[in-house]
């Protein structure tokens, strides 16, 4: 009378170890979906009797989203980069593997270097990536070859890539104005920063800016915008500059990265309150101006919001069988003031 199959017959017919085994059997611990299904064909094909005891992993389809993000040591990127995370692991129908990819700097080819890195092994890609010819054309090429590609934060290029996420730049620069000109009612001197001369973003938060200080405040002087390149340091050097030349500089506005530095260089130079300083974006550091009153507002991306959302666009797109439609979504700004952190 031919024996019953053992489990540890189960075991070398599945190719798995007898601790595998185990916890299939009794859902002791975590064992994949593809293990499962073969002990499930082994149980089948030996006769093992408790193969019904084993339950049936569903497979999900498989997808690898990359992101060619930059400033990959800045606050607000590791939280967006946290966040975009999070958005593909709370997916319960795919199995999202991100990859994060950083350009060494604000150049185009880098870009395009990271871009075309991950088009080897990347279902779709976002980036936030400059506004240039080169970076709209590579999109557009990637998107030809059959390769979604979404603009997050600066929209680099129209026609470029199958949708924007982001805020409305010109009604955040305007909002910008309008707060700073609320506190320079008497006027002075104000002051911007842009991260560079390729961010269409930040170009549009520069002309709300101005339209709205010329609005509400046609007194205040706004000087010759200064660009940081969205650094600490630059714009630390470059605020205390501002600070002794100009005696009756009332207000700076950071309309990108490098917020830290001008927080610094105030906490060194002036009183809490002394120049209206607006931010762009929510960190531990910005949060801290606007609680010891140093910096007026601080003008946030929900990047949770948005994260879900391009993730799921990103989704949408690797599942179309033909070009898919522009996708862009407008998220509104969280507007953080002092008594509100």
């Amino acid at each position: 009378m031919p024996r019953n199959p053992t489990l540890s017959d189960l075991a070398q017919a599945a190719g798995v170890s007898l601790a595998t085994i185990d916890r299939a059997l009794h859902a002791r611990g975590k064992v994949s979906a593809r293990s499962i299904l073969r002990i499930q064909e082994a149980a089948t094909r030996i006769g093992f009797r408790d193969a019904r005891f084993i339950p049936v992993p569903t497979l999900r389809p498989a997808v690898r989203l990359g992101f060619v993000l930059h400033k990959g040591a800045q606050e607000f990127y590791r939280n967006l980069s946290r966040a975009l995370e999070d958005a593909c692991q709370s997916r319960t129908d795919v199995t999202i593997t991100p990859e994060f990819r950083y350009a060494a700097s604000q150049a185009p080819d880098d870009f395009c270097a990271e871009l075309a890195a991950l088009g080897q092994t990347c279902n779709a890609v976002a980036t936030s990536a400059v506004t240039h010819a080169k970076v709209a054309r590579f999109g557009a090429q990637l998107g030809q070859q059959g390769l979604p590609v979404f603009a997050l934060l600066n929209d680099f290029g129209r026609g470029a890539h199958q949708g924007y996420f982001g805020l409305d730049n010109l009604r955040v620069g305007r909002i910008a104005g309008w707060m700073m000109a609320q506190r320079l009612q008497r006027g002075g001197r104000a002051a911007v920063f842009v991260g560079g001369n390729r961010w269409h973003g930040h170009a549009l938060r520069e002309t709300g800016f101005r339209s709205a200080l010329r609005e509400y405040a046609p007194s205040v002087t706004v000087l010759d915008t200064l660009v940081n390149l969205e650094t600490r340091q630059v714009t630390y050097e470059a605020t205390l500059n501002l600070l002794d030349t100009h005696s009756d500089l009332r207000g700076i506005y950071v309309a990108g990265g490098g917020m830290e530095g001008a927080i610094a260089a105030l906490r060194e130079m002036r009183p809490p309150e002394k120049v209206a300083l607006v931010l762009n974006e929510l960190t531990a550091e910005s949060r801290a101006a606007l609680q010891d009153r140093y910096a007026l507002m601080a003008i946030a991306t929900p990047i949770t919001v948005l994260a879900d959302a391009l993730v799921g666009a990103m989704l949408d797109a690797t599942q179309a069988t033909e070009a898919a439609q522009d996708r862009t979504t407008i998220f509104d700004p969280a507007i953080w003031l002092p008594e509100s952190c």
